[in-house]
């Protein structure tokens, strides 16, 4: 007679047993990063929200978890997986976007710029120190005029001697203010897309701050103002000349943002779940609603659904088969899906979802933006498109 052994209890947070499909390693960076979230940026985050600051000893204590560049190698780098460096973003992102997209400028932008396409000097010159906290980074691409359609930049880089002389625009830089240097791009005189490592105090550069977002605002968010900027024949990256370089960086950022987007949806769906069990009327919890479990069930079906195809990507990138095309699939999809998620657990919790002592419309806010940055959802729409028509919708 054959016995079966009794099946595990249904735990609503991890519906679907994901978590067995992690190794014990992955387990433990993602545990020692939601255990950091919890108890030293939960409790605060929100008035971080609503003063529109990020403290600058949270960006020490990230350097000190060793966040920065995790998931590169060499150089003092901890060379971690892809998976564990997805895995980090979405419990930074279950705190809130504005920290994981700190980490990510930090490691997946302006580290890895100079990991990728500089030299060895700059690669020795600045990678350890960014890992440890001590040079913070930024990523000039995007300008006033040039969001979707990089190659229409208008920052240029023009030869003056053996120097550069930077002259131009860049808009929405997460970091900016706070950086000590930034990986400005810009078109050369011989129609090339160049990267330089622009310092700060460099004369002619600023990196005024941008103020009154609704979005973001527990992040630093700048302009980057180059007036005749110059800079030493060694600051420029020499391994890019397109806009392959920078595009490159990009993918790897966003990589990122399909782990993170499912870290924003568990935090409101934990809540929606938590606050429908308490929350009474006509003499029983909503929970016992028919209409507010569909509501979860909906939200729990898509949150696993993010995650597995998150765990799949990630697991394609470290076995070196992911395509960019991949990656904007799994943007397009998680972080459409998150805002649901955030939407329907707004309605969950009525007049106190719009409201700061909860983390909800902060995660909607914050999705607003994730939604259009590194890449528009359109943008990644026609990505996808093309790759499956095999005709490109830029053209």
């Amino acid at each position: 007679m054959t016995t079966t052994a009794a099946l595990p209890a249904l735990d609503p947070h991890d519906f679907l047993a994901i978590d067995a499909l992690l190794d014990d390693e992955e387990k433990a960076i993602r545990d020692t990063v939601r255990q950091f979230v919890r108890e030293q940026v939960v409790p605060y985050v929100g008035d971080w929200f609503e003063q529109g600051i990020l403290p600058r000893e949270v960006v020490s204590e990230l350097a000190k978890l060793g966040l920065f560049g995790m998931h590169l190698d060499g150089y003092g780098l901890p060379g971690a997986s892809a998976v564990a460096y997805g895995l980090t973003c979405l419990e930074l992102e279950a705190g809130d976007s504005g920290i994981r997209s700190a980490v990510s400028v930090q490691g997946s932008l302006a580290m890895f710029a100079i990991w990728k396409w500089g030299t060895e000097e700059q690669k020795e010159r600045w990678l350890p120190e960014m890992h440890e906290g001590e040079v913070i980074g930024c990523f000039g691409l995007t300008e006033p005029d040039a969001g979707s359609d990089p190659g229409t930049m208008r920052t240029h880089a023009r030869r003056d001697g053996t120097d550069w002389i930077l002259t131009g625009t860049k808009m929405w830089i997460t970091n900016g203010s706070i950086a000590d240097i930034a990986i400005v791009w810009a078109r050369t005189e011989d129609d090339e897309i160049r990267g330089f490592i622009v310092e700060k105090g460099t004369p002619g550069f600023t990196a005024p701050e941008i103020h009154k977002k609704l979005s973001l605002r527990a992040s630093v968010t700048s302009e980057l103002v180059l007036e005749d900027v110059r800079v030493p024949a060694d600051s420029m990256l020499p391994g890019a000349s397109t806009l392959m370089g920078p595009l490159s960086c990009l993918n790897e950022a966003r990589f990122g943002i399909v782990f993170g987007a499912v870290g924003a949806a568990r935090a409101c769906f934990e809540e929606a779940l938590a606050y429908s069990k308490e929350r009474i009327v006509f003499d029983k919890p909503i929970s016992a609603y028919q209409l507010t479990q569909q509501k979860l069930a909906e939200m729990a079906l898509e949150i696993n659904r993010a995650t597995l195809t998150a765990l799949h990507i990630g697991r394609m990138k470290d076995a070196g088969t992911l395509r960019s095309e991949h990656v904007s699939l799994g943007k397009m999809g998680n972080v459409r899906g998150a805002l649901e998620v955030c939407r329907s657990a707004r309605t969950i919790l009525g007049g106190n979802g719009i409201t700061l002592e909860y983390p909800v419309i902060r995660h909607m806010n914050n999705l607003e933006s994730v939604l259009t940055y590194e890449g528009t959802h359109e943008v990644h729409t026609l990505v996808v498109g093309g790759a499956l028509t095999g005709t490109p919708a830029f053209r």
